[in-house]
């Protein structure tokens, strides 16, 4: 079999039909907050799904970035050595 042929009957099976990428949609749909708490969310294209799922994920992102910050400047009010210094260290490094 030639590598070529190989690598189609790859991608082809790795391809996601319409009836999955509906369930996905709405399994985003459901995980959403923003989209979730809409009387209609049903009626929220697949675009815009994904849109708020982007814009969710980059809120989230900055949140954990900003969390990280506050525990960073925390443990340098704090003696090194204490049991809340190794907890803060092994949440920023998690």
């Amino acid at each position: 079999m030639s590598s070529g042929r190989r690598s189609r009957q790859a991608s082809s099976s790795s391809r996601i039909n319409d009836d999955q990428i509906t369930e996905l949609i709405s399994k985003l749909r459901q995980s959403i907050p923003e989209i979730r708490q809409n009387r209609r969310s049903n009626t929220v294209s697949a675009s815009k799904v994904l849109q708020e799922t982007c814009n969710y994920i980059r809120n989230l992102n900055k949140e954990a970035d900003d969390l990280s910050d506050r525990l960073s400047q925390l443990l340098e009010t704090i003696d090194p050595n204490s049991p809340q210094a190794a907890v803060i260290r092994s949440l920023i490094n998690e």
